[in-house]
């Protein structure tokens, strides 16, 4: 069974920087996309970042570029998104999300990935 657990979201001040992580298990990392995907309230659900773990390539969102930054440990079965900047726009619930088919990270689309983490709240304040 495909599980992913995020984890590290808070409340930050506008300007500063938060962690968060994604710990997955039930299938073979090495050959799935992760991506990390928020929802505000009143806003549908919209893709931040992706990685391929078979090649390390990695995908941003135009909103996110330069400030967020995605990698994996493979060897942890971990993602990470570091954001830094975070500006108020950026508070939403944040979720993780695996497909098996490398394409998703393209896209980014929603329905493309197959399997979803609960998520993790982030909260910015002005």
């Amino acid at each position: 069974e495909v599980q992913l657990v995020e984890s590290g979201g808070g409340l930050v001040q506008a300007g500063g920087s938060l962690r968060l992580s994604c710990a997955a298990s039930g299938f073979t990392f090495d050959d799935y996309a992760i991506g990390w995907f928020r929802q505000a309230p009143g806003k549908e659900r919209e893709g931040v970042s992706c990685i391929n773990s078979s090649d390390g390539s990695t995908y941003y969102a135009d909103s996110v570029k330069g400030r967020f930054s995605i990698s994996s440990d493979n060897a942890k079965n971990t993602v990470y998104l570091q954001m830094n900047s975070l500006k108020p726009d950026d508070a939403a619930v944040y979720s993780c999300a695996a497909d098996r088919l490398n394409f998703v990270c393209a896209t980014m689309e929603p329905g493309d990935f197959g399997s979803w983490g609960r998520g993790t709240q982030v909260t910015v304040s002005s």
